[in-house]
């Protein structure tokens, strides 16, 4: 599979079938209302379903009073869609009948399947190549089925209605596991929350996760896209998804499991999916704006704000307080989070201190407990806060004092006619009131008892409004150049022409085949030179010494040369030595050393070529530290990635070096995932490291590269 763009609606409508049916069909219908084939039928009757019900059971006249039908064939005319509630080994001929009656959409609660074992999967592929060739779309088989609570449809057995039927609200639940997305739906349902719209894809043989969020992404019941995956199979559908939910300004909170190997092998015998390289998906889900979950608690906090529909492009917090504590509280949870507290303006805060002495107006404002004297300062402080902090996200902490008899109605209506004044600010209160909260969401504040969750929540806000704001600009093309790829892996001398042609440049070098030429290229290319074994063979020349630094004159080289022959014939005896590579040895230490990065490209299975940037040498693989992205993007993009490490001060001068020249770097990474999306699917990896990046306006130059093909050598 390839993660080439889809059309932007790509085909998402068709799944109207599945979420508004007009007419639903039962096969394997049950009387009792608790059973899995009776459970839908009891949920659309209770909560008035105005479309056509029609259950199949050829044992009985009636289903639950409604009219039941001895077959599919029987059926007045083909249904919207239909529920499959049989046991697997009679699903496909069921399926099949029914798109020989012309249903197109289908929902499989039958489990046996890919979930099991190879001979699941073996029937798994039968029931899709049957729905395929209808034309049918199909969710699941193993699937806890859908419900839209717009239309009262409940295409689904969960028994999380025994609690309470969905609320009013905007929020739509994609998940691939049915028992967990209906316990995101029922703890929603606990915090008064509004989710609808839940669709459960199971083990996913057609219809997947990448085709629920993008109906959800223009779907107008839902605002707010809250999703569970635990591996993504097809590239196409879910890219086109996310890059619709982020242009038609749809926030989407994904909780993604299978981070660590143990969740990654877990995730697979539960839904037969691929995992995937978590490091790739976080990748896709940062390129469109995705926020990442780590709990079900966090998924809902965020998705509560989001639902105000305010999203800071550029995300500023100032923070009102009375207490000092929790000002420092929310300014470390900020500064771990990634959010900006810019101070207050010098005169505002001057102003502030007239009013109160005692407070400590940078930022956190701490107006202190003073202002209980004095009440309408609440609102000159908040207003200031508005007007002079110029801030995009408020936070207000109250504690008790928000539903205190003596102080609470007063702040509640001057802080409602400050957030009233600014409606385009995100606007939240962190306040222990319960009873309270109805009212002050009612005003339009988002609220949270603890004020650490409530920074998560705002930075989460900031990262929808950075990621909508990039998506009203138009995408940048990328051209890609013309890669011819040799039959088999190449030396390094070939992969760094190769890169070079491409826009990667290299350090200047020769490939010599004897001491005499070696001696002639270093003294062409002008010592200190480094000299390196060249064999397509050896690809990780350092492991057995296959490469020599600080050469400074012609004997050096002869003896060099000689060495590095014996070494490979000694550790790799079978190996094709093409000669030896002098290469001009560029320093790294020193006033002008260069700074050493690593660029890399991977072929994920799932999304394709992935390009990588981070600090060389060794401390990749020691810091890890290092950015991914889909290839190709510009060089922008590139800078955009360089600049997200955490090395990244070391390219701007730190301790008194010169700058490095990130812009070179970033245009030879740029070009290196434009070479990577046009070698097609033969490349297999590619590792620039060390990258030695110069001082600012020297560019930058490959010191080593390997490509690997698929196949290997020959």
């Amino acid at each position: 599979m390839t993660a080439e763009a889809a059309p932007a609606n790509a085909g998402f409508a068709s799944l109207d079938a599945l979420v508004r049916p007009r007419s639903v069909a039962i096969i394997g219908a049950s009387d009792e209302p608790a059973r899995i084939g009776g459970r839908p039928i009891a949920y659309m009757k209770e909560r008035g379903f105005q479309g056509e019900l029609w259950p199949v059971n050829p044992k009985r006249a009636t289903v639950q009073g409604l009219p039941a039908f001895a077959s599919v064939e029987a059926l007045p005319s083909a249904p919207d869609v239909a529920i499959i509630a049989v046991p697997a080994d009679n699903a496909i001929a069921t399926l099949d009948s029914l798109g020989q009656k012309g249903c197109r959409a289908v929902i499989v609660f039958s489990a046996g399947f890919a979930e099991m074992d190879e001979a699941g999967a073996e029937a798994q592929e039968r029931l899709t190549a049957v729905a395929r060739r209808h034309g049918i779309r199909m969710l699941g088989p193993n699937c806890l089925g859908v419900f839209n609570d717009a239309i009262r449809f409940y295409g689904t057995f969960t028994a999380s209605f025994e609690k309470g039927f969905p609320i009013p609200g905007r929020i739509g639940i994609a998940s691939q596991s049915g028992a967990y997305g209906t316990h995101v739906f029922a703890a929603a349902l606990d915090r008064g929350l509004g989710a609808p719209v839940v669709i459960t894809t199971g083990n996913e043989a057609e219809v997947a996760l990448g085709d629920v969020i993008g109906w959800m992404a223009q779907a107008p019941e839902v605002d707010v896209i809250c999703a569970y995956a635990e591996g993504i199979r097809e590239s196409r559908q879910f890219i086109a998804a996310l890059d619709l939910a982020r242009r038609n300004r749809k926030p989407i909170v994904m909780m993604k499991v299978g981070r660590s190997q143990l969740g990654g092998a877990a995730a697979k015998s539960h839904t037969a999916s691929i995992a995937g390289d978590d490091t790739v998906t976080q990748a896709v889900l940062d390129e469109f704006g995705v926020v990442r979950a780590r709990t079900t608690e966090e998924m809902l906090d965020i998705a509560y704000a989001a639902t105000k529909k305010i999203y800071p492009a550029r995300n500023t917090l100032g923070v009102l307080t009375v207490s000092g504590g929790a000002g420092v509280l929310i300014s470390d949870a900020a500064e771990q989070a990634g959010v900006e507290m810019p101070p207050m303006p010098e005169a505002a805060q001057e102003r502030l201190r007239q009013l109160v002495p005692f407070c400590a107006p940078r930022n956190p404002v701490d107006c202190t407990a003073q202002v209980t004297n004095n009440l309408p300062l609440i609102g000159e402080f908040a207003e200031s806060v508005a007007r002079d902090g110029g801030y995009t996200s408020i936070l207000s902490f109250w504690t008790q004092t928000a539903a205190s008899r003596s102080v609470g109605p007063s702040l509640k209506e001057q802080m409602r006619k400050v957030r009233a004044a600014y409606p385009d600010r995100l606007w939240v209160m962190s306040m222990l009131a319960p009873d309270k909260v109805r009212e002050y969401e009612a005003d339009g504040w988002i609220c949270f008892e603890d004020p650490s969750r409530a920074v998560t929540a705002i930075e989460a806000m900031g990262r929808f409004g950075a990621a909508f704001a990039r998506a009203e600009q138009p995408a940048p093309e990328v051209p890609l150049p013309q890669v011819t790829l040799p039959e088999a892996t190449p030396s390094e001398a070939v992969a760094k022409a190769l890169l070079a042609e491409a826009g990667v440049p290299a350090v200047p070098e020769h490939a010599c085949s004897d001491s005499e030429a070696a001696v002639m290229a270093a003294e062409k290319i002008g010592y200190p030179v480094v000299l390196k074994i060249l064999s397509p063979d050896i690809l990780h020349k350092s492991e057995i010494g296959g490469v020599l630094l600080d050469i400074t004159d012609a004997d050096a080289v002869k003896h060099g040369f000689a060495t590095l022959l014996e070494r490979a014939k000694h550790h790799a005896p079978s190996a094709r030595i093409e000669g030896v590579l002098v290469a001009k040895q560029i320093p790294t230490r020193g006033e002008g050393g260069a700074v050493e990065m690593a660029l890399g490209v991977f072929r994920d299975p799932v999304f394709g070529p992935v390009a990588m940037v981070g600090l060389g040498g060794i401390f990749i693989e020691v810091l890890k530290d290092v950015s991914f992205r889909r290839c190709p993007f510009d060089a922008a993009e590139a800078e955009r990635m360089i600049r997200s490490l955490k090395g990244a001060p070391l390219l701007d001068g730190a301790r008194g070096r010169p700058k490095a020249d990130v812009a070179a770097l970033a245009k030879a990474l740029s070009a290196l995932s434009a070479f990577a999306a046009a070698a097609g699917p033969r490349l297999t990896s590619i590792d620039v490291n060390p990258m030695l990046v110069l001082p600012e306006g020297q560019g930058c130059y490959a010191a080593d590269a390997v490509i690997e093909l698929e196949g290997g050598s020959h």
